[in-house]
């Protein structure tokens, strides 16, 4: 069966992008926030990454 990357409902503060990148990669939700948060603060365009994951990224409707 093929993975596909969809936003969680589960792990949700803002959309989900980051709870839905975890559990596509099978990590804790929380080394992908800090990270999201690391590549904010180093890169500067963490935040529009971010606005686009969130549009781009489906919401799960269920199998």
């Amino acid at each position: 069966m093929k993975k596909k990357l969809y936003k969680s409902t589960v792990e949700k503060k803002i959309s989900g992008v980051c709870g839905g990148i975890a559990e596509y990669f099978e990590i804790d939700v929380t080394i992908v926030r800090l990270a999201w948060v690391l590549f904010t603060v180093l890169g500067g365009s963490g935040i529009i990454a971010y606005i686009i994951a969130a549009l781009v990224m489906p919401e799960y409707k269920g199998e």
